[in-house]
């Protein structure tokens, strides 16, 4: 689909440095918890369940706002309601940050999970104020900065809180946020709004979030395991009960939240498939790799500590950063769909390499940092293909349903491997046998392989 963009400006450099900042102070907040979670049991007085309902928090609240944010930031401006949201999240940095239990930084949280719709709100911003030829590489550059924001926080969390306190894991990046939000807000261009004439859809944002709270809920569920059968198809019904009745609403409505034609484009649907693929492989090499690094068993396994599989995890975080830039030049260079045919036939080669070479510590190192890799330049491609072939109006709702679906693949991958690993475990040490993972990574690999089923329809929908 052509561009469509009325009056095209190019944006100052300081500008897209502000919005380049804010997606890596954004990045940086959305990994801190992860590294300070014993630090955090210990100071608020919680089990490591109490804990992990942090990250649930962030998780459920970004999948239900990044959609409504993506809509609203169509609607009204992609500028104005980035405005919003980052007020939102940057209350929610004051309350995480003064927390003295965990309920209040529950709370906090759940203010701050609104961050996720910042990256669809940014794509409008790029897409409406770059020229076309630009648009890929700028969202790549984007992306890059916000996954490069994820080793940050991934870096910083220990010093910070051994250092100052925990509370400090929210409050420096909730600075930079408030004063690159300030920067965004004086430097760039108000973006038009659209459609204001046309009522809201407010049935259809109300049934939207509450199928994917249940979707959510239902899989958070899952991940803990020990769920009767009974309650996973209650879950089921319920998930799908809703998902109708949100169709039968939008099918009606006379300005739906997401128009169901460009669900049903090839080019997006077959974007949903691969980042579901996408995230779930990433998800599953982010289990496997660093739980083999930790297991000592006859044969295989490497018994390191902590700190040690940080640091040879290191080198797949900057790979991931690298891929974001590169993937946005190869994009319009070359088109989404060869990047995409390239990405995961790597993938798929390098999942085999991981199932047959994981007999040294190098091996394991290199292999997962070739994945990072080619899977950033697929989530790249991905990213900037949905966001140049919809309309310019419909640039944040599709993108941020796919902002949405990663984190869902992410949570389906992150469960099938630990299903794996619990499956194929000692019954008596409860260690994974090596066969649990070279099924894990041959799986992966074949996900990998059946995504390009869908690759050969991105070509199709871009041209439509």
């Amino acid at each position: 689909m052509s561009e469509t963009l009325v009056s095209p400006v190019r944006i100052a450099r300081p500008a897209i440095g502000a919005l380049g900042l804010l997606a890596l102070a954004l990045g940086t907040l959305q990994t801190v918890v992860d590294p300070a979670r014993p630090l955090l049991e210990r100071e608020l007085g919680v089990d490591s369940a109490g804990a992990a309902l942090i990250v649930s928090t962030l998780l459920i609240t970004g999948a239900i706002v990044a959609p409504i944010a993506g809509k609203l930031g169509d609607r009204y401006g992609g500028k104005r309601v980035l405005l919003v949201l980052m007020a939102l999240v940057s209350a929610g940095g004051v309350v995480s940050s003064l927390a003295p239990n965990l309920p209040v930084l529950l709370a906090g949280q759940t203010l701050q999970g609104a961050m996720v719709g910042a990256l669809p709100l940014s794509f409008i911003l790029v897409r409406k104020n770059f020229p076309p030829g630009q648009t890929q590489v700028a969202i790549g550059v984007v992306s890059a900065l916000f996954t490069a924001g994820g080793v940050i926080g991934t870096l910083i969390a220990g010093p910070l809180a051994e250092g100052l306190s925990w509370h400090w894991i929210f409050a420096a990046p909730t600075i930079v946020i408030v004063a690159a939000t300030a920067v965004v807000l004086r430097l760039m261009p108000n973006d038009p709004p659209s459609e204001q004439d046309t009522p809201i859809d407010w049935l259809g944002v109300a049934l939207l979030s509450a199928t994917l709270l249940a979707l959510m809920l239902a899989l958070l569920l899952l991940i803990g395991g020990g769920v009767p059968l009974l309650a996973v198809g209650a879950s089921v019904l319920i998930v799908a009960g809703l998902a109708v009745a949100w169709v039968v609403v939008e099918r009606r409505a006379v300005a739906p939240m997401v128009e169901l034609r460009m669900l049903a484009a090839p080019a997006i649907w077959s974007a949903a498939v691969l980042t579901v693929g996408v995230a779930a492989i990433s998800a599953m090499l982010q289990t496997l790799v660093p739980k083999m690094f930790e297991v000592s068993a006859t044969g295989y396994g490497f018994g390191l500590g902590t700190s040690e599989i940080g640091l040879l995890m290191l080198p797949a975080s900057i790979a991931g950063v690298l891929a974001g830039s590169v993937g946005g030049v190869a994009v319009r260079r070359f088109g989404p769909r060869p990047v995409l045919t390239v990405a995961v036939i790597a993938t798929a080669a390098v999942l085999v390499a991981l199932a047959l070479l994981h007999d040294s510590v190098w091996q394991l190192a290199v292999l997962r940092a070739l994945a990072a890799f080619v899977g950033g330049l697929a989530t790249t491609a991905l990213l900037a293909n949905t966001a140049t072939a919809v309309e310019a109006k419909d640039t944040g709702i599709a993108t941020s349903l796919l902002v949405m679906i990663r984190l869902v693949g992410a949570v389906v991958g992150g469960q099938v491997a630990g299903s794996i690993l619990s499956a194929g475990g000692d019954p008596t040490s409860g260690v994974p046998a090596e066969s649990a993972f070279v099924t894990g990574f041959a799986i992966a690999g074949a996900i990998a392989v059946l995504s390009l089923l869908a690759v050969r329809h991105m070509k199709k929908g871009t041209q439509a």
